[in-house]
């Protein structure tokens, strides 16, 4: 097989694409052939050793791809060979093979392509979490987002739309603006030149936005924390912009706020029902024709390394997605 392999820690040029070898299968395992994996900001984490787990050298990042099953140990009772699956782990998925627990896969919802499916449950699962599950956002309410054009923003651009909401995208070109519009945004602000506190407070008639939705941290977050609305809900997404930013805790008093970290991969753990729930919902949406997630670029496995300074670099518009092989031939 296969496989995209970090064997030391650094930029996403240092990794190697090695024919390794597979392995047999475990109790309660599945063999996956690979079709396409998401490339998220997580695994650029990953790979610099600056992410919450560290797996030990050498290891193969991606942790969401899908495929079709190609071997089922004897044990297990709820995956079939030739089942479409998505799934989700640590690492493994930068490769055109995978041993998973089949706790990890769920199907690929009915009517999503595979390139499509590699590109939605992070983003969506982890935008919709923290939409409908952390902040309850309500129809009606103003969502301001912060990075509005990358993976996990342009999902929380569309999924506030179709939860009701108004929605400010916030990003830092005029051409990053240009597609949140495309996507549905209401308003947006180039916070690289203007003021993302005071125009915010400009869209809201100075009330501010009821919910915040920051993947991004630093400076960005210390700026919209003070343009939040009363009662609103600042959802900690993650820190692509390299600072993890301290609270004023005064803030949170005189705004009557509430500061709300977002762990999706967490929330998949600990209450499988819910995330099945918002994923069989997103998988409406889909079929329906109401949600259209955007993928921006198809990177061959071979160029794992670009996919990964895309997302370093903030050039993705969207989701990018790696392909094997696999699916040439399906």
């Amino acid at each position: 097989m296969k496989a995209v392999v970090c064997k030391e820690h650094g930029p996403p040029e240092k990794l190697v694409l090695e024919e390794t070898q597979s392995r047999p299968l475990a109790g309660g395992e599945l063999r996956v052939a690979i079709h396409a994996a998401g490339v998220n900001f997580p695994d650029t984490l990953i790979i610099q050793n600056l992410y919450q787990f560290k797996p030990e050298l050498p290891f193969t990042p991606g942790g969401e791809f899908t495929g079709v099953v190609t071997e089922v140990a004897d044990d297990v009772t709820t995956h079939s060979v030739g089942d479409r699956v998505v799934c989700m782990q640590l690492t493994g998925g930068f490769a055109d093979e995978a041993v998973v627990p089949a706790a990890s896969c769920m199907p690929v919802p009915e009517g999503l392509d595979m390139v499509t499916a590699a590109g939605v449950t992070m983003t969506y699962g982890t935008s919709l979490y923290a939409l409908k599950n952390r902040a309850k956002l309500q129809p009606n309410e103003t969502l301001l987002v912060l990075g509005a054009a990358g993976g996990v923003g342009i999902a929380a651009v569309e999924l506030g739309k179709l939860m009701g909401a108004r929605v400010i995208a916030a990003a830092g070109s005029d051409e990053k603006l240009a597609f949140c519009r495309e996507r549905g945004a209401d308003e947006v602000i180039n916070y690289d030149s203007e003021d993302l506190k005071q125009r915010t407070k400009e869209l809201t008639d100075g009330k501010g936005a009821d919910v915040i939705y920051d993947a991004v941290g630093g400076d960005y977050f210390d700026k919209a924390i003070r343009a939040i609305n009363w009662e609103g809900r600042m959802l900690i997404i993650g820190f692509a912009s390299g600072r993890i930013p301290e609270l004023p805790v005064n803030l949170a008093l005189l705004k009557g706020c509430q500061v709300v970290g977002v762990f999706w991969g967490s929330f998949t753990m600990r209450e499988p029902e819910a995330n099945a729930a918002n994923m069989a919902q997103l998988g409406e949406w889909y079929s329906s024709g109401a949600l259209n997630p955007h993928v921006c670029e198809q990177v061959p496995l071979e160029r794992a390394g670009e996919a990964l300074r895309m997302i370093l670099d903030r050039k993705a518009r969207g989701k990018v997605v790696l392909v094997t092989d696999n699916i040439e031939a399906a």
